[in-house]
């Protein structure tokens, strides 16, 4: 018998394997996740738009399919929810923008089509910050975190990271643009997963900056962002920016015995000023690895300082060209944090850029020369733990503290690399410490095999708030 006070914090992998043997409609859990959503979300402000009639419609179609035992995937009939950058069909999409509260898209975003031909539930569109910036717009209150509501939600993806967190959907979608995916997982104790650039296609995404962006799944386990990738990853012959390797099985490599996987481990990147709680998290998951077999390669990582500083400055110029329709022209529309961005990017040289694009070339080589020599590299997610929501108002204000907040995102931003961010201990205050695993181009298959033989081995991401 399911206990239906733990229905809505099961995993992808045990849903769907409970829609496979008839012991629960797809029906079922879709209402069941809307009176939740009905009950929670009005504190939590996760979902910027519930669709109901078509979440349930779907359901019914999937259900039809199970009774006819036709399966299209592992999320044939799951409720999941997709950030509200992502264009539906018919659906309004507004990006976190009060201007493009009208957009109703003629399509659906690849990867949301992708997602309905897997058999998918749409429950409805996540909040995110205002054009996936920084900010919330300020007409546009921000996700709570629901394991503290005075801590911070997480970056743009927050929508995402709390409705996953919270029971709200099964798995949803993020964007990662310097941090998105991997900081409101890490703030929220979830999954989440940038893949590498170009492994997921962006189109029918607005956009924030092109060649920043990744569009990757946020889940409540390794084993379920593996099944959301699987649905969602490949070669697009509309965007043509994505990768046409194949794709692999992400879910077939062992994650019972890691005996020869090596993880390179920079000490002085990994650990230099990081407060204890993040020390022990990461000198925890050095432990579990390595008593699943695990080598510990160490490894000399690239100065990231540069990276860092150059991020803002890429981002920004890459944000004006995606607001040029819209930028100036609508200015009084936008809240004084992306317009301030914006005139960022609008006021940076050609040579300037220029100078950028060649060290982010530089560095990204870099990168890939350190991570030849070992399947995946630990670090933190964020170096201190879930600010608060007070800190966060003046943290983007001391150049030091929004550096060290992006130090172990934005340089794989920059890089393009995959990472997989797992929850991985709680701090005293009882919030969320997590880790990433980051492979080489196109890894995803390993850093998802270190998060499922982490997980397997842990129980900190079946850990939820009490709501």
């Amino acid at each position: 018998m399911i206990d239906s006070n733990e229905l809505h914090f099961l995993e992808i992998t045990e849903v769907s394997s409970l829609l496979s043997q008839r012991q629960v409609s797809a029906m079922e859990l879709t209402e069941h996740t809307l009176r939740r959503i009905e009950r929670i979300d009005p504190t939590l402000k996760s979902y910027a738009l519930v669709t109901p009639e078509l979440a349930l419609a779907q359901a019914a179609d999937a259900d039809r399919m199970l009774a006819k035992h036709q399966v299209l995937s592992q999320l044939h009939g799951v409720p999941i929810a997709v950030k509200d950058l992502c264009f539906t069909k018919g659906v309004a999409t507004a990006s976190g923008m009060p201007l493009h509260r009208g957009f109703v898209p003629a399509f659906d975003a690849t990867v949301v089509r992708r997602l309905r031909e897997a058999g998918a539930v749409l429950l409805g569109k996540l909040q995110l910050t205002e054009g996936a910036f920084a900010d919330h717009h300020p007409a546009i209150p921000p996700p709570v975190n629901p394991w503290h509501a005075d801590h911070w939600s997480g970056a743009s993806s927050s929508g995402s990271g709390v409705a996953t967190a919270a029971g709200l959907c099964y798995g949803s979608l993020g964007s990662d643009t310097g941090g998105s995916i991997r900081l409101p997982s890490a703030a929220d104790g979830v999954t989440g997963l940038k893949p590498t650039w170009g492994r997921v296609s962006r189109h029918g995404c607005f956009e924030l900056a092109a060649s920043l962006d990744h569009i990757g799944p946020m889940c409540r386990s390794a084993a379920d962002a593996a099944i959301m990738l699987g649905a969602i990853a490949g070669v697009d012959a509309d965007d043509p920016t994505t990768l046409s390797a194949g794709v692999p099985d992400y879910q077939a490599a062992d994650d019972r015995d890691l005996r020869g996987f090596r993880i390179g481990f920079d000490e002085g990147y990994a650990l230099a000023d990081v407060e204890p709680d993040v020390r022990r998290a990461v000198e925890d998951t050095l432990r579990v690895m390595r008593s699943l077999g695990a080598v510990i390669v160490p490894i000399t990582f690239p100065r990231v300082d540069v990276a860092i500083a150059d991020w803002p400055l890429n981002c920004a110029v890459e944000t004006a060209v995606a607001h040029a329709t819209t930028f100036p022209s609508r200015r009084a529309e936008y809240g004084p944090g992306l317009a301030g961005f914006i005139d960022a990017g609008n006021g940076l040289s050609g040579l300037e850029y220029q100078r950028i694009l060649l060290r982010r070339r530089e560095f990204t080589g870099r990168v890939q020369r350190a991570l030849d020599a070992v399947d995946v590299m630990l670090i933190p997610a964020i170096p201190f733990g879930v600010p608060t929501v007070q800190r966060m108002q003046t943290l983007g204000q001391v150049a030091a503290e929004l550096a060290a907040l992006i130090r172990y995102t934005a340089p794989l931003s920059m890089s393009g690399n995959p990472s997989l961010t797992v929850p991985a201990a709680f701090a005293a205050n009882g919030l969320p410490v997590a880790v990433q695993f980051v492979g080489q181009h196109l890894g995803e298959v390993a850093v998802l095999r270190a998060g499922r033989a982490f997980q397997r081995a842990t129980d900190w991401h079946r850990r939820h708030p009490k709501i």
